[in-house]
């Protein structure tokens, strides 16, 4: 079941949370959705879910309108908020049990339904405790499978790994992006180097308008422009490498970073790289290049750039 949001806009007095924003999420795509704090994130997710009025524009699941048939919809979609709401005083299997209930699941589904999320999200040996006895990484894992009890097409889930170990992070990346292949996933998170180990695309939002959509390698080649190399190049003087640089055809700009270790900073003139013509300078010259390393940009440094004034 594909996402289509269609001009989606929201505001609160003056405020406007989300302006007027456009983008599809399909089927087997697991769309990282990030922004800053009051961006617009959480409010857009709201909307998707129905659980917050539609200001302007439209969101469609599956072709039908939100708006149309909000009631109808929610059944298909999996939802965890990120305040994580839950019944600390209900054991987790008496929870489960009746989120599914809640969610439509047939009866005789219900106990094949929670032994599977129990699995799924790790919670055997915390199953029968009271949710309000549990840490806050294992509360997050109980509002996960409640998000997916009834087996939703579409799941949305805003900072799903808030309080988790490391080690519970790497499964859950891992269970979602095995959900990814099958359901449309909007994962909402402030945790960059989650985002490029689950999702297929990124989607930055700020100030309530889409600022960048992409892959994150294709927003790296956005932002880069032009190539950036580190070079340590031994059995010459520092001067005579600078001056040797500078002669190449494909680049830019040569900066002495470590005069001690020969070190050097190039930027390829734009649209070229300088990689190949470095290299055989130094077999003509009889220089050992000890170090050639390309700078990829940082998703960070991408996303710092496009949500700071």
């Amino acid at each position: 079941m594909n996402i289509q949001i269609e001009n989606l806009s929201k505001q609160y007095g003056y405020q406007k949370a989300v302006d007027h924003i456009s983008f599809e999420v399909r089927p087997g795509e697991v769309l990282g959705f990030l922004g800053p704090n009051g961006a617009g994130k959480s409010t857009t997710m709201k909307m998707i879910t129905g659980y917050l009025s539609i200001g302007e524009g439209d969101v469609r699941l599956g072709g039908k309108s939100v708006r149309e048939y909000g009631d109808d919809l929610k059944r298909h979609i999996g939802y965890l908020p990120e305040n994580n709401p839950l019944y600390l005083d209900m054991p987790v299997i008496d929870y489960l049990e009746f989120c599914a209930a809640l969610q439509g699941v047939h009866s005789s589904d219900i106990g094949k339904r929670v032994r599977e999320m129990v699995r799924v999200c790790g919670l055997n040996a915390e199953k029968h405790k009271k949710i309000g006895e549990l840490s806050k990484g294992y509360r997050q894992r109980v509002g996960l499978a409640q998000a997916m009890i009834h087996d939703p097409e579409v799941l949305v889930l805003d900072e799903p790994t808030t309080g988790l170990d490391p080690n519970q992070i790497v499964e859950i990346r891992k269970l979602i992006r095995e959900l990814g292949k099958e359901k449309t996933v909007v994962l909402s998170t402030h945790i960059l180097p989650e985002v490029e180990a689950t999702c297929d695309r990124i989607l930055i939002i700020n100030k309530g308008k889409i600022v960048a959509d992409g892959s994150a390698e294709s927003l790296r080649k956005q932002a880069t422009g032009q190539e950036i190399i580190k070079l340590r190049i031994e059995d010459a003087s520092p001067d005579a490498i600078m001056q040797e640089l500078r002669r190449l055809q494909n680049i830019d700009t040569v900066e002495l970073v470590d005069k001690t270790m020969n070190r050097f900073e190039v930027q390829s003139a734009s649209g070229k790289s300088s990689r190949r013509e470095i290299f055989q300078l130094c077999v003509q010259k009889g220089w050992v290049l000890s170090e050639l390393i390309p700078i990829e940009t940082r998703l960070e440094d991408i996303f710092r750039n496009l949500t700071t004034n």
